[in-house]
């Protein structure tokens, strides 16, 4: 699909961030079409997470520009970013320990503008968690999660506010066989309701199952970008 004929919900251009004399992204661009999945592929230490963590607002660029759905969010604060619909994962899973699966997701719903009527969100969180596969465990402590169920949760979290874009860092990391599938389902069903999705993921099966085009990253540049 042409740029001229498919709606561009995240442009990225001339993206760079150093640390000291390490330059982790270096002249980084790339667009993602509404509804597309692209994969950010490359080696350990090639600057995938930092983008992911430029374009959230975790980081502050060094120069370049960052669009979402054509403004310019690069160097916004994260919580104004997630306000405008992105929301992300993280490769080291981040759930909020001291409060329990409901409470989690009702603090993503703070997000979402405007805010949801008291029974329309719990009706969300309700059906967040069914859909994450955390159905019935609403109650239950967010430290007591096993592994694959804190990122099940993280996941339901970022989804409470209706993002347009959802960034994944190798969020099907360490799950078994049959976890992966079902995670790759998932994945696939977001796809399906519209949301656009960047993924980061070292898993070559689920980036062939999921991604419709890759970018492919090494020392903080893209060397290489194409369909799947």
């Amino acid at each position: 699909m042409s740029t001229e004929t498919r709606t561009l919900v995240l442009q990225v251009a001339g993206l760079r961030r150093a640390f000291g004399g390490l330059v982790a992204v270096n002249d980084l661009g790339f667009d993602v079409g509404q509804g597309e999945i692209m994969g950010l592929l490359g080696p350990n230490g090639s600057g995938k997470t930092t983008a992911l963590n430029l374009m959230s607002g975790v980081l502050r660029p060094d120069a370049g520009s960052i669009r979402l759905m054509g403004r310019d969010i690069a160097g916004l604060a994260s919580y104004r970013i997630a306000r405008l619909g992105l929301a992300r994962t993280f490769q080291l899973v981040r759930v909020l320990d001291g409060m329990d699966c409901r409470e989690n997701i009702k603090a993503g719903l703070a997000f979402q503008k405007p805010h949801l009527p008291a029974t329309e969100a719990e009706v969300r969180i309700d059906t967040l968690l069914d859909r994450v596969g955390l159905a019935g465990h609403d109650r239950r402590p967010a430290a007591d999660l096993t592994y694959i169920d804190r990122k099940r949760l993280e996941l339901a979290r970022a989804l409470a506010a209706r993002p347009r874009l959802l960034l994944l860092d190798e969020w099907l990391a360490g799950l078994n066989p049959s976890e992966l599938m079902i995670g790759i389902d998932l994945i696939r069903s977001l796809k399906a309701d519209g949301i656009t999705i960047v993924l980061v993921e070292h898993v070559m099966n689920a980036v062939r199952a999921l991604c419709d085009r890759c970018v492919v990253m090494s020392s903080g540049r893209k060397i290489a970008e194409g369909a799947t």
